[in-house]
């Protein structure tokens, strides 16, 4: 298995905005499709994880509800609101334009 990558804050604010894009999902639900989305690469867990959602959701860009889990367990699900699809768009473009420069300066010469 690859060793996971440390990310700084920025990075799984956006990543839990992009997972939420496909459907509302519980804590434990965000974690899992980022890990495997990433080949295991990528892992937000914890406290990191659930400090993430509570930040979104101040910023009002995730909105929780209650329901019930895949193993019938009381869950607090987050949906992506307007504001925070915006959001999403505007940090893709940023990333994207981040990592295409950092891939030029990376590549060789």
């Amino acid at each position: 298995m690859p060793p996971t990558i440390d990310l700084l804050q920025g990075t799984v604010d956006v990543l839990i905005l992009r997972t939420l894009a496909w459907q509302p999902m519980h804590g434990y639900a965000i974690s899992r499709w980022i890990r495997e989305r990433s080949d295991g690469i990528l892992a937000i867990e914890g406290a990191a994880l659930y400090q993430a959602l509570h930040r979104l959701e101040r910023k009002r860009w995730v909105a929780p509800s209650w329901g019930v889990s895949d193993n019938n367990r009381r869950a607090k699900f987050y949906q992506l609101t307007a504001e925070g699809r915006r959001q999403l768009r505007s940090e893709t473009a940023t990333w994207q334009t981040y990592s295409a420069a950092v891939s030029r300066v990376l590549a060789p010469a």
